[in-house]
Formats: structure tokens, C-alpha cells, sequence
């Protein structure tokens, strides 16, 4: 394969003319351009092939392309494109908030619609403010709620708020989040004396399981004890499963593995498989916090409840129950953590963890991580590295993805690793 074409190659030189350099990477080895995907297979603009390990950073559970959600989005474009989401909403918009509130955990029933992870989890900070009359948050290190300002505040990873630490608030307090095979009570009296030790807090934020930073799984017992804990001591809980939603973990939502059910749960990503939406779900009792609108909403934008948005949404919910992807992605997460497994014996891979179709190879150095990515594009596949210093390969592939395809993605990574 010639990885990158002439014709990316092309494409790359006239994006660094006209984008902010800050956002697209380029170098002789990256980026190639998508020209169509379907499943789990993408073609760029020179026709190669690859196998996408990465459902578009986690959004295309049920498939690149899906033809229902597709078909819904054409249909809706056909009939509205566009209505006022907090004023004359799209009948559409009542559709998908009945099916939000059939689908999540019991007793979260009433929702905040959005384009962005950020912004949902901008929606439900705002709740807990309105809630609780409390203005700081407890959060992790390694976590990544988004990139907005009032998402660094609660965000983990230091790289990404240091150059606006100026006009960040600095209040939120950050617990280390445990591995798996930690002591998880000994992990939850740190955080009873950590929260005890500060009256102002909120709400805790946290990721069921850790994306962005890692692919960190946390003990069993971890989630359900927190969400005891923030009972106890009236704090809301806020679970980020904007990345492991959907069936990503082997579960609908990851929560629903620990039985743990949070005030407020914020998804995005593959709740659209592709078209932006996002939302932050929670009790009535805490949502109904917000006062009536009299006509001029306190927290809302344009786009909210974008028919084509709902529609694609409705379709890919419909999708993931059809196809049964959490318990697919639980039955290929089993399948394949053999194969990982036995690649830590070539000495560069320190860590394996995941959990049904999200998993992360921790290697020895960024540097090494890099590199696979690399190789793994020039052979036909695409991963990206994740982990606070990089140094994670990241495996999440559309849930749709065959088992031979999968095996064979992973023979191609392995021996990318292999490589002196």
C-alpha cells in the first residue's frame, strides 16, 4: 500500500494552508483522508483499504454507513431539516427523549439534548450547580470530559489544561482513579476523607471506565461503592459514558455492569453512530431543579434537537437493539483478550485492559506507540494512541466488525509490535 497516496499527500498540504495547526497532525507518515466507510472498512481518497480499529473515535458502534440510520437521516433531511429546539421543537425531538428515558439506567428520565460530549457534560455541571447550590466538582486524574472551558476544569489530564489554567477556577478536586486489582474499599475511604474534607462540592464526575486516559478499567465494586458514597454524603454522581455507551463495554451503559445508577448520565459519540448529538440524562427530582422556562431558556443552543440529530439517534438505538451489540461486543471483548494477551511476551506491551470492545495496550514509551500507529496505517489498519503521555494503543472497533476481519486487524497490529 502507498500510505499516504499523492492524493492525501495533496489534501494535507492544502488543510495546513487554511486549518489552525493546532488541530490535524502531519507528517510524511500521516494523515491519510477518508472517501467512504462502510462497516468496518474505510477508503481514503487514493482507494486504499483499512480496517478502522477506532469506530471513528468510538462513535460508529453499529457500522460506518449504517443503512438504517442512513436512511432515517435522508428521510428526515427530505422532511425537516431544521426546527427551534426550545421553542417550536420537532415532533421528532419527543420521540427520542421518550426512547432516552426507556433505555437508561431506572429512574434517569428526563434530559438535556446537545451536539458534543462537552456540552452534555457542560449541561450537567450546570444541573448540579442548579441542584445543590454547591459550585465546585470532584473528578479523576487521567479523565477526559471534553475540551471546553468548563470541562477543563473537571478534566484529568494536565497537558490539556495547563495553557488556560489562568481562567480556570481551580476548585475541582481530583481523586486518583483506581486500576483494576487495586484494593477498591481502601480506594473509596480515600475518597470518603478526601470529599468529607471540602463542603462545596457538587457533584463527582467520573468515566465507569477511563477512555481517553488509558483504557483503565477500575475494581469491582469501585462504581457501586462511589455511588453509596455520594448518597451519604449528598453529592451527585455524574457518569461520563460518552465513549463506553451504547454497548461499547458489553453492557448498554457500563454503569449497568456494578448495578450503579448515577443523578446524572451524560452520552454522545455512537448515540448518533455518525450525525452530533449528545445529551446528560437525569433523575426528575434533580432535573426539575432547573425553574420553568418563561420563555427564555437558561441553558440551551440552536441546534438542540436537531431533527436529523434525533432521527439518527432513534435509528441507531434501534440498531443496537436489533443487532444485539452489547452482547456482541461482550462475546468478541472474550474472543479477542487471548490474543492480547499473548502479545505482552514480545516485551514492548507493560499493560493489557479493556472490557467488551475497549481496550488498551499500554507500551513502553509514547515513542513506541507512535510508531505502531505508523505501521499499523501503512498495513491497513487504523488505531490511534490514547493515555495521558501516549503511550496506549487503543482498540475500539465498531461492534458491527466480523470475527475473522477483527483476528486479522489484530494479527497485523501484533506484528507491527513485533518489528525491531
Amino acid at each position: 500500500m502507498n500510505v499516504p497516496g499523492p492524493r492525501s499527500r495533496e489534501l494535507a498540504q492544502a488543510l495546513r494552508r487554511v486549518e489552525s495547526r493546532n488541530v490535524t497532525y502531519v507528517d510524511e507518515r500521516l494523515p491519510v483522508f477518508w472517501e467512504s466507510a462502510h462497516s468496518s472498512t474505510v477508503v481514503d481518497v487514493d482507494g486504499n483499504r483499512f480496517t478502522d480499529l477506532t469506530a471513528g473515535f468510538g462513535v460508529a458502534n453499529a457500522g460506518h454507513g449504517n443503512a438504517a440510520v442512513a436512511a432515517a437521516i435522508a428521510h428526515q433531511a427530505g422532511v425537516l431539516m431544521h426546527a427551534m429546539g426550545d421553542v417550536h421543537p420537532a415532533r421528532v425531538k419527543t420521540d427520542l427523549l421518550d426512547k432516552l428515558a426507556q433505555i437508561a439506567p431506572a429512574g434517569l428520565g428526563k434530559t438535556f439534548l446537545a451536539s458534543t460530549g462537552a456540552e452534555a457534560i457542560e449541561a450537567a455541571i450546570k444541573t448540579a450547580i442548579v441542584a445543590t447550590g454547591k459550585s465546585s466538582f470532584a473528578a479523576f486524574r487521567g479523565a477526559y470530559h471534553g475540551l471546553s472551558l468548563g470541562t477543563l476544569e473537571v478534566g484529568g489530564i494536565e497537558k490539556f489544561r495547563k495553557p488556560f489554567r489562568r481562567v480556570l477556577p481551580n476548585r475541582a478536586v481530583l481523586l486518583d482513579f483506581p486500576r483494576e486489582g487495586d484494593d477498591a474499599d481502601a480506594h473509596l475511604e480515600i475518597a470518603r476523607r478526601t470529599l468529607e474534607a471540602h463542603d462545596d462540592v457538587a457533584a463527582l464526575l467520573i468515566e465507569p471506565i477511563q477512555a481517553r486516559g488509558g483504557h483503565f478499567v477500575p475494581p469491582r465494586g469501585y462504581v457501586r461503592g462511589l455511588r453509596d458514597l455520594c448518597t451519604s454524603l449528598g453529592i451527585l454522581l455524574i457518569f461520563d459514558e460518552i465513549y463506553t455507551g451504547f454497548g461499547r463495554t458489553g453492557s448498554m451503559f457500563a454503569c449497568m455492569a456494578e448495578d450503579a445508577v448515577p443523578d446524572i448520565l451524560c452520552i454522545g459519540k455512537a448515540l448518533g453512530n455518525g450525525f452530533p448529538i449528545s445529551a446528560a440524562i437525569a433523575s426528575p427530582s434533580i432535573m426539575d431543579a432547573w425553574p420553568e422556562s418563561p420563555g427564555e431558556a437558561l441553558h440551551t443552543s440552536t441546534y438542540l434537537g436537531n431533527p436529523m440529530a434525533c432521527a439518527a439517534a432513534i435509528a441507531t438505538i434501534g440498531e443496537v437493539e436489533r443487532l444485539r451489540l452489547p452482547q456482541r461486543a461482550a462475546a468478541l471483548g472474550s474472543l479477542i483478550e487471548p490474543h492480547f494477551e499473548q502479545l505482552r511476551a514480545n516485551g514492548k506491551i507493560v499493560d493489557v485492559r479493556g472490557r467488551g470492545l475497549m481496550w488498551g495496550l499500554e507500551l513502553r514509551n509514547p515513542a513506541l506507540a507512535a510508531r505502531a500507529v505508523k505501521d499499523a496505517l501503512a498495513a491497513g489498519v487504523i488505531v490511534v494512541q490514547a493515555g495521558a503521555e501516549g503511550n496506549v494503543l487503543s482498540v475500539t472497533p465498531p461492534l458491527v466488525i466480523g470475527e475473522e476481519e477483527l483476528l486479522h486487524a489484530i494479527d497485523i497490529l501484533a506484528g507491527c509490535l513485533s518489528a525491531p
